[in-house]
């Protein structure tokens, strides 16, 4: 099994990369890890983790400047029909839209916007620093989904972001953290999921969420 690593500038590709090899060796999973910005090792993989750091547009500007690339993903998870894990801005990609300094299209590949949470929250942020960094705990609204076999609630993960995903069908929320309000931690839908929060640096919940990932057959 090939898993591509997109490199297209943004994130922590070595950090990501190191993180699903360990979790592929905790499971005896003899997964190749490449970390590459070729489209036609995205196009062939078996999977993909797409990272993400930064502002929305910034990374969808990213992508779009490799020649080849947004086309690689599409015909990845629209024509093979295989897995995708999405990272923080990766993850936000999914949504139709994204409303940070503007709006900037998406993928559509999980219906929904990704907005500010200060306007999320409304009120109810006063007092609490923005961004969203550091551990919180998760609430999982879909634990039986596979990706998160062996992960339970409570479990604490590691977020850095100040803008969030707003699911258009609560069917395709997979967990949340609260932070004054509910905020999406986790989208999936499919054959892709995705987690606001940073498996990388999640220790024990982060692992066994990139592992289930290797082993997953949606």
């Amino acid at each position: 099994m090939t898993v591509v690593v997109v490199d297209y500038g943004s994130g922590n590709l070595r950090s990501v990369a190191k993180a699903v090899e360990k979790a592929a060796g905790d499971v005896g999973h003899t997964a190749r890890i490449d970390v590459t910005a070729d489209p036609k090792a995205v196009a062939q993989a078996d999977r993909i983790v797409l990272p993400g750091q930064g502002a929305f547009a910034d990374c969808r500007a990213g992508l779009a400047a490799v020649p080849g690339l947004i086309d690689a993903l599409r015909e990845h998870v629209e024509q093979h029909e295989r897995p995708l894990f999405g990272i923080c801005v990766g993850m936000q990609l999914f949504a139709d839209e994204g409303h940070e300094h503007g709006k900037h299209p998406g993928f559509s590949w999980v219906g929904g916007t990704v907005d500010p949470i200060t306007e999320i929250a409304g009120a109810a942020v006063n007092g609490l620093k923005i961004p969203h960094m550091g551990w919180n705990a998760l609430s999982l609204d879909q634990a039986d989904h596979p990706v998160l076999a062996g992960v339970d609630a409570g479990d604490h993960v590691y977020f850095a972001h100040s803008y969030a995903f707003q699911a258009a069908d609560h069917g395709h929320l997979l967990a949340h953290a609260d932070y004054g309000v509910p905020l999406t931690a986790m989208v999936g839908r499919d054959h892709i999921v995705g987690t606001q929060f940073h498996p990388e640096k999640s220790q024990a919940a982060g692992l066994r969420l990139l592992a289930n990932f290797l082993t997953w057959r949606p």
